[in-house]
């Protein structure tokens, strides 16, 4: 090992941003969420052909529920969001969206372990929808979730809890 602590040879880790935190979102976030949704989904819907700029914030507006929804931020500034909406079966992880200028920090990551530290807490499975041939996948493959079903568009992906028997995730 070096003085940095990797292998030598290795190259060094993305970090996640180091003043991140969560805050409970509130009826007045909805169209800055919207509008960043439009942004990060874009490519992807794009390549689908199935891009509609009014679309893609209108499904958003309809859907948002600030009781289950958390306002990412860095550095005190809005940065993202992410939802964890109860279900009978466990939990639903919704409208995860990170802005262009914070993705491939690591951030992601580390959202996703304290989200997924809690549901593991409680024994909590949790589900997801993720656009076909989006990179966001192998994000959530690395934290454990695991295809469920697939169709022309979407992929629903399920992690059951650490230690539940399912895979646990990969760091």
């Amino acid at each position: 090992m070096n003085t940095t602590g990797r292998p030598p040879g290795t190259a060094p880790e993305p970090r996640a941003d180091r003043e991140w935190s969560l805050r409970a979102a509130e009826p007045a976030d909805v169209e800055a969420i919207a509008e960043l949704r439009a942004v990060v989904m874009r490519p992807d819907l794009e390549r689908l052909g199935r891009y509609d700029p009014d679309r893609v914030r209108r499904r958003l507006r309809d859907g948002f529920r600030p009781e289950h929804t958390s306002v990412v931020l860095v550095a005190g500034a809005f940065a993202g969001s992410v939802a964890l909406r109860p279900a009978e079966e466990g939990h639903w992880l919704e409208h995860f969206y990170l802005a262009p200028g914070v993705q491939g920090r690591g951030l992601g990551s580390a959202v996703l372990r304290t989200l997924l530290s809690g549901t593991d807490a409680t024994g909590t499975a949790v589900r997801l929808d993720v656009l076909r041939g989006s990179p966001a996948r192998r994000l959530y493959e690395r934290h454990g979730f695991r295809v469920e079903s697939e169709n022309a568009t979407d992929v629903l992906m399920l992690r059951p809890p650490a230690g539940g028997g399912g895979n646990p995730p990969a760091e």
